[in-house]
Protein backbone atom coordinates (compact mmCIF):
# COMPACT_ATOMS: atom_id res chain seq x y z
CA UNK A 1 0.00 0.00 0.00
CA UNK A 2 0.84 3.12 -1.13
CA UNK A 3 1.12 6.45 0.86
CA UNK A 4 -1.72 7.65 -1.46
CA UNK A 5 -3.61 4.74 -0.90
CA UNK A 6 -2.36 2.71 -4.23
CA UNK A 7 -2.39 -1.38 -3.61
CA UNK A 8 0.62 -2.38 -5.22
CA UNK A 9 2.32 -6.09 -6.05
CA UNK A 10 5.52 -6.48 -4.49
CA UNK A 11 6.94 -9.35 -2.08
CA UNK A 12 8.52 -6.96 -0.06
CA UNK A 13 7.35 -4.04 2.42
CA UNK A 14 10.49 -2.65 1.56
CA UNK A 15 12.36 -1.60 -1.22
CA UNK A 16 14.84 -5.13 -1.63
CA UNK A 17 18.19 -4.12 -2.86
CA UNK A 18 18.63 -7.35 -4.43
CA UNK A 19 16.21 -6.66 -6.81
CA UNK A 20 15.68 -2.80 -7.17
CA UNK A 21 18.08 -0.43 -8.65
CA UNK A 22 17.10 3.62 -7.83
CA UNK A 23 16.77 6.43 -10.72
CA UNK A 24 20.39 6.49 -11.14
CA UNK A 25 20.40 3.06 -12.02
CA UNK A 26 22.80 1.78 -9.76
CA UNK A 27 21.46 -0.98 -6.98
CA UNK A 28 20.15 0.10 -3.70
CA UNK A 29 23.07 -0.30 -1.25
CA UNK A 30 20.48 -1.09 1.78
CA UNK A 31 16.61 -2.11 2.19
CA UNK A 32 15.25 0.79 0.95
CA UNK A 33 12.22 2.66 2.78
CA UNK A 34 8.94 1.19 3.32
CA UNK A 35 6.27 1.39 0.16
CA UNK A 36 3.81 2.68 2.49
CA UNK A 37 5.84 5.66 2.92
CA UNK A 38 6.31 6.50 -0.60
CA UNK A 39 3.70 7.73 -2.91
CA UNK A 40 3.06 6.24 -6.40
CA UNK A 41 4.75 8.11 -8.40
CA UNK A 42 7.95 8.40 -5.58
CA UNK A 43 7.96 4.29 -5.94
CA UNK A 44 7.40 4.19 -9.68
CA UNK A 45 11.19 5.74 -9.60
CA UNK A 46 12.68 2.76 -8.73
CA UNK A 47 13.52 0.05 -11.77
CA UNK A 48 12.79 -3.72 -10.72
CA UNK A 49 13.62 -5.25 -13.72
CA UNK A 50 15.92 -7.73 -13.24
CA UNK A 51 17.62 -9.01 -9.71
CA UNK A 52 21.04 -8.10 -8.67
CA UNK A 53 23.29 -10.98 -10.12
CA UNK A 54 26.27 -10.19 -7.61
CA UNK A 55 23.36 -10.80 -4.92
CA UNK A 56 23.05 -14.06 -2.49
CA UNK A 57 19.27 -13.62 -3.81
CA UNK A 58 20.20 -13.27 -7.73
CA UNK A 59 22.43 -15.91 -7.47
CA UNK A 60 19.36 -18.65 -6.72
CA UNK A 61 18.05 -17.96 -9.71
CA UNK A 62 20.33 -17.86 -12.79
CA UNK A 63 18.07 -19.10 -15.46
CA UNK A 64 15.58 -15.49 -14.80
CA UNK A 65 15.21 -13.32 -17.71
CA UNK A 66 15.84 -9.70 -17.03
CA UNK A 67 13.25 -7.21 -18.42
CA UNK A 68 14.11 -4.11 -17.47
CA UNK A 69 12.16 -1.02 -16.72
CA UNK A 70 9.75 -2.86 -15.18
CA UNK A 71 8.06 -0.75 -12.15
CA UNK A 72 5.82 -1.34 -9.19
CA UNK A 73 2.35 -2.39 -11.00
CA UNK A 74 -0.74 -1.49 -9.40
CA UNK A 75 -3.31 -4.45 -8.50
CA UNK A 76 -5.75 -2.76 -10.83
CA UNK A 77 -3.10 -2.73 -13.49
CA UNK A 78 -2.87 -6.11 -12.81
CA UNK A 79 -5.94 -7.28 -13.40
CA UNK A 80 -6.81 -5.02 -16.36
CA UNK A 81 -4.02 -6.49 -18.21
CA UNK A 82 -4.54 -10.25 -17.40
CA UNK A 83 -5.63 -12.58 -20.12
CA UNK A 84 -9.66 -13.87 -19.41
CA UNK A 85 -9.45 -17.43 -17.90
CA UNK A 86 -6.22 -17.28 -15.87
CA UNK A 87 -7.04 -17.44 -11.90
CA UNK A 88 -5.29 -15.46 -9.40
CA UNK A 89 -3.95 -16.63 -5.94
CA UNK A 90 -3.30 -12.88 -4.26
CA UNK A 91 -1.32 -13.03 -0.77
CA UNK A 92 -2.06 -9.23 1.78
CA UNK A 93 1.27 -9.53 2.88
CA UNK A 94 1.21 -7.89 6.69
CA UNK A 95 3.10 -9.07 9.56
CA UNK A 96 2.07 -8.97 13.36
CA UNK A 97 4.97 -8.44 14.45
CA UNK A 98 6.08 -5.80 12.90
CA UNK A 99 2.52 -3.62 12.24
CA UNK A 100 4.17 -0.05 11.38
CA UNK A 101 5.38 -1.61 7.86
CA UNK A 102 2.31 -1.92 6.50
CA UNK A 103 -1.55 -1.17 6.84
CA UNK A 104 -3.29 -3.16 9.19
CA UNK A 105 -4.68 -6.20 8.52
CA UNK A 106 -8.45 -5.03 8.00
CA UNK A 107 -7.71 -1.87 6.52
CA UNK A 108 -5.46 -4.15 3.96
CA UNK A 109 -8.06 -6.72 3.24
CA UNK A 110 -11.14 -4.20 2.62
CA UNK A 111 -8.66 -2.11 -0.33
CA UNK A 112 -7.71 -5.24 -2.01
CA UNK A 113 -11.25 -7.01 -1.89
CA UNK A 114 -12.19 -3.26 -3.85
CA UNK A 115 -9.90 -3.87 -6.07
CA UNK A 116 -10.65 -7.39 -6.86
CA UNK A 117 -14.27 -6.57 -7.24
CA UNK A 118 -12.92 -3.38 -9.50
CA UNK A 119 -11.63 -5.93 -11.59
CA UNK A 120 -14.37 -8.20 -11.83
CA UNK A 121 -12.13 -10.97 -10.74
CA UNK A 122 -13.82 -12.35 -7.38
CA UNK A 123 -14.53 -15.96 -9.21
CA UNK A 124 -11.06 -16.07 -10.24
CA UNK A 125 -9.57 -14.73 -7.28
CA UNK A 126 -7.99 -16.89 -4.26
CA UNK A 127 -6.88 -14.70 -1.17
CA UNK A 128 -4.07 -16.03 0.89
CA UNK A 129 -1.85 -14.38 3.50
CA UNK A 130 0.37 -16.09 6.65
CA UNK A 131 -1.40 -13.29 8.82
CA UNK A 132 -5.12 -15.23 8.87
CA UNK A 133 -6.40 -11.79 10.51
CA UNK A 134 -6.76 -10.22 7.30
CA UNK A 135 -8.13 -13.55 5.56
CA UNK A 136 -11.28 -13.51 8.31
CA UNK A 137 -12.00 -10.05 7.52
CA UNK A 138 -11.83 -10.54 3.55
CA UNK A 139 -14.57 -13.12 4.30
CA UNK A 140 -17.09 -10.72 6.15
CA UNK A 141 -16.33 -8.26 3.10
CA UNK A 142 -16.62 -10.90 0.39
CA UNK A 143 -18.19 -13.87 1.38
CA UNK A 144 -17.89 -15.08 -2.69
CA UNK A 145 -13.91 -14.74 -2.73
CA UNK A 146 -12.28 -17.84 -1.54
CA UNK A 147 -9.48 -17.57 1.04
CA UNK A 148 -6.33 -19.60 1.77
CA UNK A 149 -4.35 -20.01 5.03
CA UNK A 150 -0.74 -19.97 4.85
CA UNK A 151 1.13 -21.73 7.56
CA UNK A 152 4.59 -22.60 8.51
CA UNK A 153 6.43 -24.51 11.26
CA UNK A 154 10.29 -24.37 10.92
CA UNK A 155 13.05 -23.67 12.74
CA UNK A 156 13.23 -20.08 11.15
CA UNK A 157 9.40 -18.87 10.94
CA UNK A 158 6.75 -20.59 12.72
CA UNK A 159 3.21 -18.84 12.38
CA UNK A 160 2.15 -22.27 13.96
CA UNK A 161 3.77 -21.71 17.10
CA UNK A 162 2.37 -24.99 18.78
CA UNK A 163 4.86 -24.44 22.10
CA UNK A 164 4.04 -20.81 22.46
CA UNK A 165 1.12 -21.64 25.26
CA UNK A 166 -1.21 -19.27 23.62
CA UNK A 167 -2.75 -18.59 20.07
CA UNK A 168 -0.45 -17.08 17.57
CA UNK A 169 -0.81 -13.88 16.77
CA UNK A 170 -0.20 -14.97 12.88
CA UNK A 171 -3.73 -17.61 13.04
CA UNK A 172 -5.98 -14.37 13.79
CA UNK A 173 -6.13 -15.62 17.64
CA UNK A 174 -7.93 -18.78 17.08
CA UNK A 175 -6.54 -20.79 19.67
CA UNK A 176 -4.87 -24.40 18.02
CA UNK A 177 -5.53 -26.33 21.24
CA UNK A 178 -9.53 -25.39 21.07
CA UNK A 179 -9.19 -27.29 18.10
CA UNK A 180 -7.14 -30.32 18.98
CA UNK A 181 -3.67 -29.34 17.66
CA UNK A 182 -4.91 -29.28 13.95
CA UNK A 183 -3.57 -26.45 11.82
CA UNK A 184 -6.36 -27.96 9.16
CA UNK A 185 -9.29 -27.71 11.70
CA UNK A 186 -7.51 -24.27 12.50
CA UNK A 187 -8.11 -23.28 8.86
CA UNK A 188 -11.33 -24.05 8.80
CA UNK A 189 -12.46 -22.39 11.56
CA UNK A 190 -10.92 -18.76 9.92
CA UNK A 191 -13.45 -19.68 6.86
CA UNK A 192 -10.56 -20.67 4.30
CA UNK A 193 -11.05 -23.24 1.39
CA UNK A 194 -7.94 -23.85 1.41
CA UNK A 195 -5.25 -24.78 3.25
CA UNK A 196 -1.90 -23.52 2.00
CA UNK A 197 1.05 -25.13 4.18
CA UNK A 198 5.00 -25.02 3.69
CA UNK A 199 5.51 -28.03 1.30
CA UNK A 200 7.99 -29.55 4.54
CA UNK A 201 4.97 -29.55 6.67
CA UNK A 202 3.07 -32.01 4.56
CA UNK A 203 1.61 -35.36 5.25
CA UNK A 204 -0.08 -38.40 4.18
CA UNK A 205 -1.84 -37.82 7.64
CA UNK A 206 -2.68 -33.82 7.42
CA UNK A 207 -3.83 -34.02 3.77
CA UNK A 208 -6.61 -36.57 4.43
CA UNK A 209 -7.62 -34.40 7.53
CA UNK A 210 -7.52 -31.16 5.39
CA UNK A 211 -9.55 -32.58 2.25
CA UNK A 212 -11.79 -34.81 4.92
CA UNK A 213 -13.02 -30.99 6.09
CA UNK A 214 -13.53 -29.91 2.55
CA UNK A 215 -10.26 -28.26 2.64
CA UNK A 216 -7.68 -28.14 -1.01
CA UNK A 217 -4.80 -28.55 -0.12
CA UNK A 218 -2.22 -26.24 -2.13
CA UNK A 219 1.86 -26.72 -0.68
CA UNK A 220 4.56 -23.38 -1.15
CA UNK A 221 6.78 -23.15 -2.92
CA UNK A 222 8.62 -26.49 -4.31
CA UNK A 223 10.88 -26.09 -6.84
CA UNK A 224 12.34 -30.13 -6.67
CA UNK A 225 10.43 -31.81 -9.41
CA UNK A 226 11.62 -35.08 -6.92
CA UNK A 227 9.40 -33.38 -4.36
CA UNK A 228 6.32 -31.94 -6.41
CA UNK A 229 6.65 -36.35 -7.61
CA UNK A 230 6.00 -36.96 -3.73
CA UNK A 231 3.35 -33.89 -2.89
CA UNK A 232 1.57 -35.50 -5.84
CA UNK A 233 1.51 -38.81 -4.74
CA UNK A 234 0.04 -37.52 -0.94
CA UNK A 235 -2.98 -36.40 -2.78
CA UNK A 236 -2.48 -32.45 -2.88
CA UNK A 237 -4.63 -30.60 -5.46
CA UNK A 238 -1.97 -27.86 -6.15
CA UNK A 239 1.59 -26.81 -6.08
CA UNK A 240 2.88 -23.27 -5.54
CA UNK A 241 6.41 -22.99 -7.33
CA UNK A 242 8.85 -20.79 -8.62
CA UNK A 243 9.15 -23.12 -11.85
CA UNK A 244 5.77 -24.10 -13.33
CA UNK A 245 7.44 -25.29 -16.60
CA UNK A 246 9.44 -27.98 -14.10
CA UNK A 247 5.54 -28.68 -12.63
CA UNK A 248 4.05 -28.87 -15.96
CA UNK A 249 6.59 -31.71 -17.17
CA UNK A 250 5.82 -33.56 -13.67
CA UNK A 251 2.31 -33.34 -14.33
CA UNK A 252 2.72 -34.34 -17.71
CA UNK A 253 5.10 -37.71 -16.61
CA UNK A 254 2.40 -38.71 -14.33
CA UNK A 255 -0.22 -38.39 -16.81
CA UNK A 256 -1.95 -35.20 -15.18
CA UNK A 257 -3.24 -32.30 -16.72
CA UNK A 258 -3.28 -28.76 -15.13
CA UNK A 259 -6.57 -26.45 -14.53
Amino acid sequence: MTRDGVVVISHDPVLNPDLTRGPDGQWLATAGPPIRTLTLDELRRYDIGRVNPASKYGQQYPEQKPADGQRFPTLAEFFAQAASGVRFNVEIKTDPAKPDLTLDPAAFARLAVEDIRKGKAEARTTLQSFDWRGLIEAKKLAPEIATACLSIESANFDTVQRAGGRPSPWLGRLDLAAHGGSVPRLAKAAGCAVWSPFWRNVTAENVREAQALGLKVVPWTVNAPAEMERLIDLGVDGLITDYPDRGLRVLASKGLKSR
